[in-house]
Formats: C-alpha cells, structure tokens, sequence
C-alpha cells in the first residue's frame, strides 16, 4: 500500500488511497487539488524528500469544501473580582478524500 506524508494548513497528514480527513479550510474553486509529499513508502522502499519527493504528487477529491468543527470556548474566571468571560471559537474545515498517489 503506498502511504505518503503531504504538508496542508500548516499540519503534516500521513495519508493513503482512500482516506478521508478533515484538514484547514482549502480556498479553491476546483474539486481536485493536488499536494506535494515530504515522504513516500510503497512497501520496502522509502523515498525522504528534502523538503520533497521529486515526482511524488498525492490528488484529491473536495468533498465537503466548508462546514465548521465542533465550538472550542475558553474562560477567564477570577474570583471574588466580577471577572467572568467566555469566548467560544468555530474552525472552519475541508472534508477531503484521497484519490491516487502517483511515483
């Protein structure tokens, strides 16, 4: 099974063919989108980019382009002081779907 490392958002995903995750909002109008890969293995042999693979590139599918994950809130509390407020927070995600990994 060939199993690459791409970099999207700021975060690093080992992913394979068929996988569907959620990663940080993808502003593109198109529904593939192709990503360079830092690492590539397919069985025995391992390929180490510096910073990429040359010729490794991993294509996906958009399947949900925007919706939000769960609310993050967070509090600041003092006691005895009247001090008491909450903010909460909504990340905006992509839902995508690995489609090939071409070598």
């Amino acid at each position: 099974m060939k199993k690459a490392v791409i970099v999207t958002g700021g975060k690093q995903y080992l992913v394979h063919e068929g996988l569907t995750l959620d990663v940080e909002l993808l502003n593109i109008d198109d529904k593939t989108v192709t990503f360079d890969s830092l690492l590539f293995f397919d069985g025995d042999k391992v390929k180490v980019g510096q910073p990429i693979v040359d010729g490794v590139k991993v294509t996906a599918e958009i399947v949900n382009p925007d919706f939000q994950d769960k609310k993050v809130t967070s509090i600041r509390y003092k006691a005895k002081k009247r001090v008491h407020t909450v903010h909460g927070h909504r990340q905006h995600l992509s839902n995508i779907k690995i489609t090939k990994i071409s070598a």
